[in-house]
């Protein structure tokens, strides 16, 4: 099969397509003839180089969505041909904590895409439980763009964040695929969304998106945006990707018991903060990644009945994924840029 892919870890140069062998599905496994994926910042970091190694040569893509093209042995064969997307997130039972017990092996969590091979290709394996059936209603394009981010924003805003109606929201880092998603879910919910961007076009399409106030951080410093904009009751829920250089700015546009949850560090992961800060207004500092098998499902269902919908930068084949690398890399792209194999 044709895939993209890279054999060593380096700058966008080292992703090239070529052939590799098609994968075979294991026991709990089905093989997707992949009709959409699409690129995260998870891509970069992996080409970049991670602390813990993957299958090389890699293929990229957590996000998959296509048609179930073979079961594995002892697999429902009635799962052949339907149409679906995949949950990217794998071994959730580590992040609440579940143990195995008795001597046996212990998950740990794991992403499609990232420790197992993804779907920049035109098939991909996947376990069987992953999948989510995809109505007729929605292309594969649109799902490939959701999956990841839409839970991901999910879970941040509300099982982390505990967003209810009527709260006030900041949403770092815009223009990214999970913060095109937050800003439709809270604004869903009842909240008051406010969004950091960089440019007056970009501020434009986040409040068509439904910010109530989108603030363009090339015009002014961010402490005065926030500053002028939330005024100073603040904020009561900040949804952060954007990592050290905010933190400090972050905390002091919260409002006394506001919760800053952070899913990301496109800008650095070493912040530094004012403890005083935190314990005087008895703030909440929350990490998130990815969500449960649960808050997929229900990520999705708003997807599908239309309630949100992914932001399409542009759809590319694999000989776009390289460039894709590049624009995402530079902070060129709204949303998400879909691959189509």
């Amino acid at each position: 099969m044709r895939a993209a892919f890279f054999r060593s870890h380096g700058d966008p140069d080292v992703v090239e397509v070529g052939e590799v062998p098609t994968p075979e599905p294991g026991p709990g496994e089905v093989c997707l003839r992949v009709g959409a994926s699409s690129i995260n910042h998870l891509d970069l970091w992996m080409r970049r180089g991670l602390p813990f190694p993957i299958p090389m040569p890699h293929i990229g893509g957590s996000d998959m969505a296509g048609v179930v093209e073979a079961v594995g042995p002892g697999g429902d064969r009635a799962l052949v041909g339907r149409r679906t997307v995949v949950d990217p997130t794998l071994d959730w039972e580590w992040i609440t904590g579940a143990r195995r017990g008795g001597g046996l092996p212990e998950p740990t969590f794991r992403v499609l895409g990232e420790h197992t091979q993804g779907g920049f290709a035109e098939f991909a394996v996947v376990p069987a439980a992953n999948l989510r059936h995809l109505p007729d209603a929605v292309s594969f394009e649109v799902a490939a763009a959701s999956a990841l981010v839409t839970v991901t924003a999910w879970r941040a805003l509300f099982t982390r964040g505990g967003l209810v109606a009527g709260e006030r929201v900041l949403v770092t880092g815009g223009s990214g695929g999970v913060s095109t998603m937050a800003i439709q879910l809270a604004r869903q919910a009842g909240a008051q969304v406010f969004a950091l961007t960089a440019g007056e076009e970009r501020v434009r399409r986040l409040e068509d998106l439904g910010a109530h106030h989108a603030m363009d951080r090339a015009s002014a410093p961010v402490k005065t945006l926030l500053q002028e904009t939330l005024g100073p009751r603040g904020v009561d829920l900040i949804v952060d990707s954007v990592g050290a250089p905010l933190w400090p700015v972050l905390l002091r546009a919260l409002a006394p018991g506001g919760r800053l949850v952070n899913y990301g560090a496109t800008a650095g992961p070493d912040a530094s903060i004012d403890l005083r800060h935190l314990f005087w207004k008895q703030l909440s500092i929350l990490g998130t990644t990815m969500g449960s098998p649960a808050e997929f499902t229900r990520a999705m269902e708003a997807v599908f009945r239309g309630e949100v919908r992914p932001v399409l930068h542009a759809t590319v084949p694999l000989e776009g994924v390289r460039d894709a690398h590049v624009q995402l890399e530079g902070g060129h792209v709204l949303g998400k840029i879909v691959v189509t194999p």
